[in-house]
């Protein structure tokens, strides 16, 4: 694993001085008006009221912010993660763990200021980086505040938690912005994509973004400390049944790349509309898990350890 150079200061920060951040923000806010940043594309007028799948309108709302120490180690260091959690989700699984948040809404929309000032009040605390968690659907806004902080002195590495259903498009804009890709490859199987959210064309689509999020950042690099400086880091959450498919997935992210750190989760518990279902409807065994990280290491993929 690479260690990166000891310069605090993330690249992002020199295109808010060169005007580009805020160019991008506002090639963002005008997206709004047909909104293509997930995959989905549904073209929904966002500007004025909550439209489209994610059901978001040109604010972001947030669900709640902190210093987070639940996150995997080399994003916690000793500061905590920044986590902001960003309400309502461009893909809504059946089986969401943070349903309320995803699924209900649960929340409150933010004018850019606020946002901005939540980001430096994160760095204030001293959390080692900035963790968007959920932020696909609210790309524009965050463009926007992300400008705004850097203006006030934000100077964290900007970590992108999402769910890996991200359009090329809303990549291109992130490109030179996010330092820290970690996307939460959900599904190798497009039947049981198409079945758990909606979404058939998951699989091509996680794939296509991964090899552009690994060709931006490149591999997972730490600090002196541990601490996650830039690079690709991905999780994947073990599903009863099989139903994530996660040999199709170790496969796929080994083939956008090769040397990727992935985190194999074990935490699945049936929730929101997983309850009751007769293959998710239970947590995974030891014997699934065991298989899984299998999968992974067979795939040539490097573990990482929460």
């Amino acid at each position: 694993m690479p260690v990166a150079g000891s310069d605090p200061r993330p690249p992002w920060r020199a295109l808010a001085a060169s005007g580009e951040l805020a160019r991008r923000a506002r090639r963002a806010a005008a997206g709004l008006a047909a909104c293509r940043f997930c995959a989905r594309a549904c073209g929904a007028d966002r500007r004025a009221r909550p439209s489209g799948f994610c059901r978001t309108a040109a604010r972001a709302k947030v669900a709640s912010f902190g210093a987070h120490f639940g996150e995997e180690a080399c994003l916690v260091g000793r500061g905590g993660s920044g986590t902001i959690f960003f309400a309502e989700c461009n893909l809504r699984c059946r089986f969401c763990q943070n349903d309320d948040i995803a699924l209900e809404g649960r929340g409150r929309e933010v004018e850019t200021a606020e946002l901005a000032a939540m980001m430096g009040e994160l760095q204030a605390l001293g959390c080692e980086n900035l963790n968007l968690v959920t932020p696909t659907h609210v790309l524009a806004p965050v463009l926007a505040a992300l400008d705004l902080a850097a203006g006030q002195g934000l100077a964290l590495p900007v970590v992108w938690n999402c769910g890996g259903y991200e359009s090329l498009a809303a990549l291109e804009l992130l490109d030179g912005v996010v330092d820290i890709y970690m996307p939460d490859v959900k599904f190798g199987d497009p039947g049981w994509a198409a079945e758990l959210c909606g979404a058939p064309d998951y699989p091509d689509v996680a794939a296509a973004a991964l090899a552009e999020m690994q060709r931006q950042v490149g591999d997972l690099a730490l600090d002196e400390r541990g601490v996650a400086r830039r690079g690709l880091l991905v999780r994947h959450l073990v599903l009863p049944g099989g139903a994530a498919g996660t040999a199709a997935v170790a496969r796929r992210v080994a083939a956008a790349a090769p040397r990727a750190a992935v985190n194999v989760m074990a935490q699945y518990h049936p929730s929101a509309g997983g309850v009751g279902h007769p293959v998710i409807g239970r947590r995974i065994s030891a014997l699934e898990y065991e298989t899984a990280r299998a999968a992974v290491a067979r795939a040539g993929l490097r573990e990482l350890q929460a």
